[in-house]
């Protein structure tokens, strides 16, 4: 796969890699009534630019587990069987990101000229419906210069239009929703940016990681990326968090591809807490 960039919101871009190290500690409690399935994304990924330098997960009960990677993109699932009772899970990890450079002439590539593998990022999706957003797309970015500065102006105008609060949508809740609405999640800002993008033929995909912000309290967190100048380039228009600080977790087309936890059965989520500091502030 391609290597991914990462373009930072900050004064000063770096002009050499720059490498941090960040401690993840994530619990997540669930209350099982009957015999469940459970797929879990929540480990670190183990590459793109992000390396796991240590991890252990504790589920209690201890119960049998396996864990495999995607065989295209390389992010990992966990399956778990729970036939009843409270379900508590912990995964720990040391990770190390290095934030590349950014090339502000980073141009937008013909689809005669796209990797064979990421077409597919040019496609609507359930959530991401670029083909019914086509036109009102056009109308509000097609004017504007090629290339990064066009996905920024995107970036721009969904920070700026599209208020965060939580509870305005939900898990059926699509990019034309949120343009409608003009209200919504991390999620949903994110799938708005792939819609654009796809829209106006960058490729773009969701990317859906740990990272760290006081408000709202901790959560998984939804960027996306596009495709520029041959790398993907990661972007965040609620401005919420650095994005040289998201600890990368799964990368797919939309969220049905991303989600933290998959449940097959009578399961109730009762708390969530995915934490990450960075190592030098980890007491």
């Amino acid at each position: 796969m391609p290597a991914a960039i990462v373009y930072t919101q900050r004064a000063t871009l770096p002009d050499a890699p720059v490498a941090q190290t960040f401690d993840i500690d994530c619990t997540l409690d669930y209350e099982v009534r009957g015999p469940t399935d459970f797929v879990f994304q929540i480990h670190a990924h183990d590459g793109m630019e992000q390396q796991v330098l240590g991890e252990s997960m504790v589920i209690t009960p201890d119960l049998p587990r396996h864990v495999y990677a995607d065989p295209g993109i390389g992010h990992r699932f966990m399956r778990l069987h729970v036939d009843s009772g409270p379900l508590t899970l912990r995964y720990r990890a040391r990770v190390q990101r290095t934030v590349q450079p950014l090339d502000p002439s980073a141009p937008e590539l013909p689809i005669a000229e796209l990797p064979d593998d990421l077409l597919h990022n040019l496609n609507p999706t359930r959530y991401c419906e670029s083909d019914e957003l086509s036109q009102v797309t056009q109308q509000m970015f097609g004017q504007l210069p090629r290339g990064l500065s066009r996905v920024q102006a995107i970036v721009e105008w969904i920070h700026r239009n599209i208020a965060y609060q939580v509870g305005t949508s939900n898990a059926t809740t699509t990019a034309r929703d949120v343009l409608a609405s003009r209200a919504g999640v991390c999620r949903d800002f994110a799938h708005l940016g792939v819609t654009f993008c796809r829209a106006l033929n960058i490729p773009a995909r969701l990317v859906v990681g740990y990272a760290r912000f006081d408000d709202p309290p901790p959560d998984f967190h939804a960027m996306f990326e596009a495709y520029l100048g041959g790398r993907w380039v990661l972007f965040d228009a609620t401005r919420m968090s650095p994005i040289d600080n998201l600890v990368r977790v799964a990368t797919g087309r939309d969220a049905k591809d991303v989600a933290f936890a998959t449940i097959y059965g009578p399961a109730t989520m009762l708390a969530m807490a995915p934490l990450v500091t960075t190592a030098d502030s980890a007491g």
